[in-house]
């Protein structure tokens, strides 16, 4: 397969290409939403960063990276993140450390790009499009911090949107519980004509574009080869600003009566923020062995390496793997074909952000299936890496409630303790710390009870994420 992209695949000014130096240390990867593919989040502090003129190297703000990622909503009928084990032929992240090497030059992209996010609140009317789209009657209600349309206690059609933005939206359709009367057709059962088989790729897509159109999405890239049982799913990844992404996909369920039966996305537009200077692809690839070098190492130089003897009666392997003593494998060399300029979804003080990032299609293997892998592009000096979460791991917020500028902490205390709550604010978090003060003097019950504390904001939440300070964990709206 060619290495070389066309010149229209990236924006900007483009730098004169260079040959590529294979890398020869190990990365890490972090497994991303979806079950097919992976990126890598963490940014170096070197990496030869481009030299730009432009005011961006003054004026844009250090983007500071959320420890861990958060999972984006979860398709209808599929878990939010992804569940124990690994994609068939993928990298295991909890495995041997990754090598990448290409396969031939790669590109050096644009000298700049901007991230893009979306703000604000969605409004009744883009539920509404969104609503009449899916074929779902009524008018958007709202719910807590949600719209919603259709029917929540019972079967029917029900779509859900939360009103801060990015707008994360879910729909599913379900089945009556209650068998239809002879001679009449039921709301959501299949016409006669239907098998029960899916639908082909190419009807799937075409029940699928009247919804990517009432969210923007209808000059996306779509894959429908997904199967869930006998229902199709069509997956559209956006373009923005000309730029492929990752990570802000919409998911489309097509069931085999032709309709849709489910899906996810986000409905708010993203909105362009502040422009960066950006490194080539080869850059953004030693970044990315760089980020997993200590892992490697430490395969390698604690406890030797010894190759395992098969069993008797069982083949010898022609290329055994190095398996040190302490139990770690050493690192595996994995093929990038081939690397495009996009936007990547990552969480930048709290806030969903779609950042200038390159996308290494990856191979593992002669033959093997491919997958994504992604490096933020943004220039070092503006990366901030994430502070890790406490080692205690234990979120002590359960859960928050928010009323303008007042928030309401709920957690487990003791009876005989004296709880306060304080937050520090930020632009897309508030971080929540829980300070206990246990009694001097006295037995006391080892009993606890839910409390709930509130804390006055400097302004009102609005957007913004809650985050517990002991852990670095997401608390969740009550």
């Amino acid at each position: 397969m060619s290495t070389e992209r066309p010149d229209n695949d990236v924006t900007g000014p483009r730098r004169r290409r260079t040959p590529l130096v294979a890398a020869s240390v190990a990365a890490a990867v972090l497994l991303a939403g979806g079950g097919a593919a992976y990126w890598a989040s963490t940014a170096s502090s070197d990496g030869g960063a481009a030299d730009s003129g432009s005011a961006s190297r003054d004026k844009a703000p250090v983007l500071a990276l959320d420890s861990v990622a958060e999972a984006g909503p979860a398709t209808p009928g599929e878990p939010s993140t992804p569940p124990p084990g690994i994609a068939p032929g993928e990298p295991d992240p909890n495995g041997p450390p990754v090598v990448y090497r290409a396969a031939g030059q790669l590109p050096d992209g644009p000298d700049e790009a901007a991230v893009h996010r979306a703000t604000g609140t969605v409004a009744s009317a883009e539920v509404a499009r969104l609503a009449e789209a899916l074929g779902i009657p009524g008018t958007p209600r709202s719910v807590d911090a949600s719209w919603v349309v259709g029917d929540e206690d019972g079967p029917g059609a029900l779509l859900k949107v939360t009103k801060q933005a990015p707008g994360t939206w879910t729909f599913a359709r379900t089945t009556p519980s209650k068998p239809c009367d002879p001679g009449k057709m039921c709301a959501n059962q299949s016409p006669p004509e239907a098998d029960g088989q899916p639908v082909s790729e190419k009807a799937a897509k075409a029940a699928a574009v009247p919804v990517l159109k009432a969210v923007g999405q209808d000059d996306a890239a779509l894959n429908a080869g997904q199967l869930m049982g006998n229902v199709r799913v069509v997956n559209a990844d956006p373009k923005v600003d000309g730029l492929p992404t990752y990570g802000w996909s919409t998911g489309v369920q097509v069931g085999p009566d032709g309709k849709v039966a489910g899906g996810s996305g986000q409905l708010k537009a993203l909105e362009k923020g502040d422009t960066y200077p950006v490194v080539g692809a080869e850059d953004a690839l030693k970044q990315l062995n760089e980020a997993g070098k200590a892992k490697g190492e430490a395969s390698r130089d604690i406890g030797g390496c010894a190759t395992p003897v098969p069993l008797e009666g069982e083949p010898k392997p022609s290329d055994p793997q190095c398996v040190p003593s302490n139990g770690k494998r050493a690192p595996v060399t994995q093929t990038v074909e081939d690397a495009e300029f996009g936007l990547a979804l990552q969480y930048v003080d709290g806030r969903q952000t779609l950042v200038p990032s390159w996308l290494f299609h990856v191979r593992q293997g002669a033959g093997g299936p491919e997958s994504t892998v992604t490096q933020i592009a943004v220039a070092p000096e503006f990366v901030e890496k994430p502070t890790a979460p406490t080692p205690s791991g234990d979120r002590k917020a359960t859960s928050y409630a928010a009323d303008g500028r007042t928030l309401e902490v709920t957690f487990w205390g003791g009876v005989c303790s004296t709880y306060t709550a304080s937050a520090e604010e930020s632009a897309g978090q508030v971080r929540v710390t829980i300070t206990e003060e246990k009694q001097k003097k006295g037995a006391c019950i080892m009993i606890a009870k839910e409390l709930k504390r509130t804390v006055t904001l400097e302004k009102p939440l609005g957007d913004r994420t809650v985050i517990d300070a002991e852990s670095g964990a997401t608390v969740p709206r009550s």
